[in-house]
């Protein structure tokens, strides 16, 4: 089976991280760019304006 080469990973607002809104992208698995940290400027629509969406972890899986 091959190795994946995409991971996914949250955005949220760098401003307030508990906000109920965040995207999710996909992020190099492998390489220089999986080291660094992602930061994207995105729309909020809790606050309507568009802000710096930054890297954070996924939250614990339940089965």
């Amino acid at each position: 089976m091959a190795k994946k080469s995409f991971v996914k990973v949250r955005m949220v607002p760098e401003a307030k991280p508990d906000s109920p809104f965040f995207y999710y992208l996909k992020k190099p698995a492998g390489g220089e760019k999986a080291k660094v940290k992602l930061s994207a400027k995105k729309y909020n629509p809790a606050t309507r304006k568009h802000e710096k969406f930054v890297e954070k972890k996924l939250p614990p899986h339940s089965k």
